[in-house]
């Protein structure tokens, strides 16, 4: 009887935690999004100008830097969510698939790498300000609001087609499982002569 290796064990525990994350980032957004809609709502004009620019500014704000935090759970095993997925779907019987699917993982993906090279920029952005401009300081939140800002459309992103990762989970569960090994079929051929017990 075959055992699961402590390895196998270990990434697939590390699979469920970071298909749970992304649940969790998925309703978080979900509530973040909805927040700001009831905000811009009542606090813009019928052509979505804004009343008070100072006051929306801030509050984009909010909404930016709050689904950044949803979503820093997430990043670590996105890259390994994104693989498996893309990997799950190739062996995927055609009927439990959608043909939205993979152009949903290429936007995943193409948002994680611009995740990637404006973090880069953030690096390199903190590094450049003055020894006097540290967190909490008026030019350290003014630079890391307009980071914020710049990532937020690629994290919407992940909110809008990161379920397409759970949905091609659940359909591999649907998904008939293949045998380990090939059954032989049930055939006994009857022998004649040394082998055969007479009577």
């Amino acid at each position: 009887m075959g055992r699961t290796s402590p390895i196998s064990r270990t990434t697939n525990h590390g699979r469920r935690t970071s298909l749970r994350r992304l649940n969790r980032y998925l309703r978080h957004s979900e509530r973040i999004l909805a927040s700001w809609d009831a905000f811009t709502e009542f606090n813009t004009d019928l052509d979505g100008w804004p009343f008070d620019q100072d006051a929306y500014g801030r509050r984009a704000a909010v909404r930016d830097a709050d689904t950044a935090a949803a979503f820093a759970s997430v990043r670590s095993g996105a890259r390994q969510l994104l693989a498996t997925a893309r990997l799950q779907l190739q062996h995927l019987p055609a009927h439990l698939t959608r043909d939205s699917w993979p152009g949903q993982l290429t936007i995943l993906e193409e948002a994680l790498n611009h995740l990637d090279t404006l973090d880069a920029h953030w690096r390199q952005t903190r590094a450049q300000l003055s020894e006097d401009a540290g967190p909490g300081s008026e030019a350290y939140v003014d630079a890391l609001d307009e980071h914020h800002a710049e990532c937020w459309s690629y994290l919407d992103d992940w909110a809008c087609h990161g379920r397409v990762i759970l949905d091609i989970q659940a359909a591999v569960r649907r998904a008939p499982s293949r045998p380990k090994r090939p059954q032989p079929p049930a055939l006994t051929p009857r022998r004649s002569g040394h082998g055969a017990r007479g009577r």
